[in-house]
């Protein structure tokens, strides 16, 4: 269960300087954010610890390195109990297509996100692995034409 932090005006200019630029120094988020660095740096730290911040990472622009491609796999389980659907959840953590997976409600039990470097990759991921796997029932695929937004952050 996740415990909602309390945040004050500071720790929400902080995280939305973050956001903006991970790689920034604490000196200059201290600056921007109208602080001195080790208070700011402090607080930093807190929200790291409070699970607020899950951690920084360089985003990889994927068709660039070769990966053109991008589809959604919906997901339907033969049998949903709770061992079943743990189990599936775990089994996606093994596939390097999966990007994200998200358990959800309505006609599937599971959205996949899957980048694959071609349509023949990501066709033998979806017949050799997922529709071969244990418990599946149903694979619905969805091809993407292209992305129209990206707002991998959280609004603040």
């Amino acid at each position: 269960m996740v415990v909602r932090v309390e945040l004050d005006a500071i720790d929400m200019k902080i995280l939305r300087e973050l956001q903006d630029n991970g790689r920034m120094t604490n000196v200059e988020l201290a600056e921007r954010v109208g602080i001195s660095a080790p208070p700011c740096l402090r607080r930093v730290r807190k929200l790291e610890e409070a699970g607020v911040i899950r951690g920084y990472r360089a985003l990889l622009n994927a068709a660039a390195l070769g990966y053109d491609l991008v589809a959604f796999c919906m997901v339907g389980l033969k049998h949903q109990s709770d061992a079943n659907l743990k189990a599936f959840a775990a089994r996606t953590a093994s596939w390097p297509l999966v990007r994200e997976a998200w358990m959800v409600s309505g006609e599937s039990d599971f959205l996949l996100q899957c980048v694959a470097e071609n349509l023949a990759s990501f066709q033998d991921f979806v017949i050799e692995e997922l529709t071969a796997t244990e418990n599946v029932d149903t694979v619905r695929t969805m091809l993407t034409i292209r992305q129209v937004k990206d707002a991998c952050q959280v609004e603040i």
